[in-house]
């Protein structure tokens, strides 16, 4: 979902103001917040900052790699993790931040927020479904990750066997708490 919430704030930028240029999200705060915090949400949700989804996401799939033992791999994984996270927080910082008159020239000349347009509603759709998935599928990742575990341990057919023939326990990287 993060994915499609970046690229939906951009086609809808593109869309409104015919650049893609990065430096020309400059003050888009002021003319478009809803825009502004989709494609940061998604951004950093990219990035891998927690609570998102992509915060656990990356936890999921650096814990796989570490029990594999693909040190190197997971080295790599975050390296590149947080270079990602430098460059998306500019691009936040840069739309968030900048005083009115540093914005660019093309957001001082964003059109009015009108969602009645022709394709405009889809888009519109896209950017807060993508939103919503996005932050609650990072506040909600255990339950969800619990659930997900246990259908496969549950389901015999995606169960690993030993050579005796003894089921193979599940180790997940994120203790689950009951609460009575």
């Amino acid at each position: 979902f993060m994915n499609l919430g970046a690229f939906t704030c951009v086609i809808l930028f593109t869309l409104r103001t015919g650049t893609d240029q990065i430096a020309d999200y400059s003050g888009l705060y002021q003319k478009d917040p809803l825009l502004t915090l989709a494609l940061s949400i998604s951004l950093l949700s990219l990035g891998g900052i927690p609570p998102l989804a992509g915060f656990f996401g990356k936890i999921y799939l650096f814990w796989a790699g570490w029990q594999a033992e693909l040190y190197g791999l997971v080295l790599l994984g975050l390296i590149t993790s947080v270079v990602s996270i430098y460059y998306y927080i500019r691009v936040v910082k840069m739309m968030v931040v900048k005083e009115p008159q540093e914005m660019s020239d093309v957001v001082k000349n964003y059109p009015p927020l009108r969602w009645n347009l022709p394709g405009m509603r889809p888009l519109q759709v896209g950017i807060v479904v993508s939103l919503v998935a996005t932050t609650l599928a990072g506040i909600l990742s255990n339950p969800l990750f619990t659930i997900a575990n246990d259908s496969v341990l549950n389901t015999s057919i995606l169960q690993p066997k030993t050579t005796t023939g003894e089921k193979v326990s599940q180790v997940s990287p994120v203790k689950t708490e009951t609460v009575d």
